[in-house]
């Protein structure tokens, strides 16, 4: 039994990188899981997003430039200024990846919440 989808989707899409497929396809998804893809879409770590109506409602995702990507668990509060502590710890370099920030103001990287000045739960990391 599947309890945290969105680390079920990241998992799949590290496993179909490695088994070296160009795309994945997600059955069990919510609003959240849809609206980190988007994040991934515009950072280019994903390239497309299809959303296919068969007998069931599923998201075909063609996979892009993605050297790692994982959920983060537990899922920290960070504040505004807490975030270098975060990206020391998730990324590789300073400029290199993104963490993923779910925030009043909706879903972004990190880079955005701290332009914006807001805080809010981690969700995952991509580089």
């Amino acid at each position: 039994m599947i309890r945290d989808w969105l680390s079920a989707f990241l998992n799949d899409i590290m496993n179909c990188k490695r088994a070296g497929k160009k795309e994945t396809s997600i059955v069990h998804w919510s609003n959240l899981i849809l609206e980190v893809l988007k994040v991934m879409k515009k950072e280019g770590y994903i390239k497309n997003i299809r959303i296919e109506e068969n007998k069931f409602r599923k998201i075909i995702v063609e996979i892009g430039k993605i050297n790692k990507c994982q959920a983060i668990k537990p899922r920290f509060p960070v504040r505004k200024n807490e975030f270098e502590k975060y990206i020391r710890r998730y990324l590789p370099a300073r400029d290199i990846g993104i963490l993923i920030v779910s925030t009043s103001k909706g879903i972004m990287t990190h880079k955005e919440a701290i332009e914006k000045g807001l805080g809010g739960v981690l969700l995952a990391y991509c580089f």
